[in-house]
């Protein structure tokens, strides 16, 4: 498996900072932040399946857009992939037909260009020999963490998260983890925000991976763009042991 990642900011504000975003081989979307806008018509138009964390504005802005722009030129329906809690949100308030269409119902429910697929977490779903299996995670809405596996090794990304066992007891089932991409989207200075608002800071990100039991390269993404430096700052104070990268936009990784 090969992913490019699109987006990882937690915010906009110049032209390296996209929302989440990641793409699989050239067929599949881990969330669809503003990243997926970098994108060709024709990149846009290869991909089947959409795997979302969450239902926040910037992990699916840019999904409503991109669906209208690529319906002409496919000849079967995207997949979009979530919970049964995340995807009744979709439908009740994006796919509305008062925000924006009701796509799995356009042009008619029996050849829609979308089609909803609920997951169930900790139940893979295979794709070509790929393996995408929902974690639990902890967040403000409902959400989920994903594992990728090819197989010969995988990928884990948390997604938005705050304080949450059940991720690193699932995570440290993973027995050919190799990538563990983990969001802090808060610097030290707003821990109480970070509380609140089911995030990590780098106080809180020390000890929730002080639970992790396995060894892997480890990838800090949706960093607030104001705080981006400072909160770097810290997390190499906190968090030096476990050598954690800031995850970069167009950054790959084979596994």
């Amino acid at each position: 498996m090969k992913l490019r990642v699109l987006g990882c900011s937690g915010g906009i504000g110049g032209r390296h900072l996209r929302t989440t975003a990641l793409l699989v081989d050239q067929d599949i979307l881990v969330d669809a932040g503003t990243g997926v806008t970098d994108l060709s018509i024709a990149e846009m138009a290869a991909i089947d399946h959409v795997f979302l964390t969450h239902p926040h504005l910037d992990h699916i802005a840019a999904l409503p857009l991109m669906i209208d722009t690529i319906a002409d030129r496919r000849q079967k329906p995207l997949i979009v992939y979530g919970t049964a809690a995340v995807l009744t949100i979709l439908r009740n308030h994006i796919f509305n037909w008062a925000i924006w269409p009701d796509f799995s119902e356009v042009p008619s429910a029996e050849q829609p260009f979308m089609r909803y697929q609920i997951i169930e977490p900790g139940v893979p779903v295979t794709l070509g020999g790929r393996r995408f299996t929902a974690l639990p995670v902890e967040h403000t809405v409902p959400a989920v963490g994903y594992r990728l596996d090819s197989g010969a090794g995988s990928l884990v990304f948390s997604g938005d998260t705050g304080i949450c066992n059940d991720f690193w007891r699932a995570v440290n089932r993973v027995d050919n983890l190799r990538h563990l991409i983990i969001e802090c989207a808060f610097s030290n200075r707003e821990e109480r925000l970070a509380v609140v608002s089911k995030h990590l800071c780098p106080a809180m990100l020390e000890r929730e991976l002080q639970k992790l039991e396995r060894e892997c390269d480890i990838y800090v993404t949706h960093l607030k763009p104001g705080q981006i430096e400072l909160t770097m700052e810290e997390i190499e104070r906190c968090l030096g042991d476990f050598k954690p990268q800031m995850l970069q936009n167009n950054q790959t990784f084979e596994f």
